[in-house]
């Protein structure tokens, strides 16, 4: 079934009014240069937002781990204007290995990164400016108990799947911080949870971060160019995902900011506590996936699993009838369309000479 007919839930009529006038902001994109940031800015700049009026970030420059840093890079941005709109796309990911190996770290850095950046957005005045503060989540935050498709109100359902717990309790926390300084300071914020994201961009040369798809396409065109007779791929290939094409998650992030920091608001959405879900609201099984992936790029050769490697929480897709209704949002790229050009723009990167 397809998604139900947009109807903003605030009335009729107050839909458009009420969007946020993109070109007249100041917006900090913290991890611009990455996945998922890079997209998100170059969304911004088709909605008319001016160079000068992003500030793209680096971590050689700001580490956000540091409170000092994170200090630094709202007063040095826009000198003498403070950020009216800042998105916090930065973070540490990667998948299940990384996550099984490096726990500690994917807590701390995921939670004094979001944690330092909102008590930093606070003290420059943020909300005295009226400005919003965008937080990208994650659907590793849902609980083991909540029931599928995950609903944004069954976040606080249970803890997740422990091998992912760290990262996504980390996440977590950031909208339970969000929703206490609206409270307290009256900071006005957004927080948007995107599927499983894949995309050009994305970095497909270390198997360690790269995400499911990624990791997939890499293996299987480096293995169709080369004419291997056989790619093994890690779990048993049953579990389900919801995959989101990039530029769809950005659009996405760039809507909810255009609807939630408008002038009118659904009601809903005055307090943090207004998660939204951004997905294909599509389940495909990893083994699906990999063959999907593999007839794209032309491998030939035999898929095996490696059952002993794991496979992670058994299901995970998301519900997104909020964002229809809320944002008027719906994805628009097919997987097969967007896997293929993933495959297109690896390749292509690959004969530059160039890291993917």
């Amino acid at each position: 079934m397809g998604p139900p007919p947009f109807v903003p839930l605030w009335g009729p009529g107050r839909y458009i009014e009420s969007m946020l006038d993109l070109k007249g902001q100041r917006v900090i994109v913290t991890g611009g240069a990455g996945f998922l940031g890079r997209h998100v800015v170059a969304c911004l700049r088709n909605r008319g937002v001016p160079p000068g009026s992003l500030f793209i970030p680096r971590q050689r420059d700001y580490d956000l781990r540091s409170d000092r840093a994170a200090l630094r890079l709202v007063a040095d941005a826009f000198v003498g204007n403070g950020a009216t709109l800042i998105i916090h796309c930065a973070g540490l990911s990667g998948g299940l290995g990384a996550n099984r190996k490096s726990p500690a770290r994917f807590f701390h850095d995921n939670l004094a990164m979001g944690v330092n950046l909102i008590e930093a957005a606070r003290q420059s005045g943020l909300a005295d400016r009226e400005g919003l503060f965008v937080q990208v989540g994650t659907m590793c935050s849902y609980g083991r108990e909540a029931p599928l498709p995950y609903r944004e109100e069954d976040l606080f359902r249970g803890l997740p799947d422990p091998e992912i717990a760290p990262y996504g309790v980390a996440k977590l926390a950031l909208l339970q911080m969000l929703d206490a300084y609206r409270m307290q300071y009256g900071l006005r914020s957004a927080y948007v949870i995107p599927a499983n994201l894949y995309g050009p961009g994305d970095n497909l040369s270390d198997p360690e971060v790269s995400h499911a798809a990624g990791a997939f396409i890499r293996r299987f065109v480096d293995a169709a160019d080369s004419g291997e007779p056989e790619v093994v791929c890690w779990g048993t290939g049953f579990p389900t995902r919801d995959f989101l094409y990039v530029e769809d998650a950005a659009e996405a992030i760039v809507r909810g900011v255009e609807v939630l920091g408008g002038t009118s608001p659904p009601p809903e959405a005055h307090s943090a506590m207004f998660p939204i879900n951004v997905a294909s609201g599509q389940e495909v099984s990893i083994k699906a996936l990999a063959k999907t992936i593999a007839r794209l790029a032309g491998f030939q050769g035999r898929i095996a699993w490696d059952a002993g490697r794991g496979d992670g929480v058994p299901r995970r897709c998301l519900d997104i009838s909020r964002a229809h209704q809320v944002l008027g949002w719906t994805p628009t790229t097919s997987l097969e369309a967007g896997l293929g050009r993933t495959i297109a723009w690896y390749r292509s990167r690959r004969s530059d000479g160039l890291r993917a």
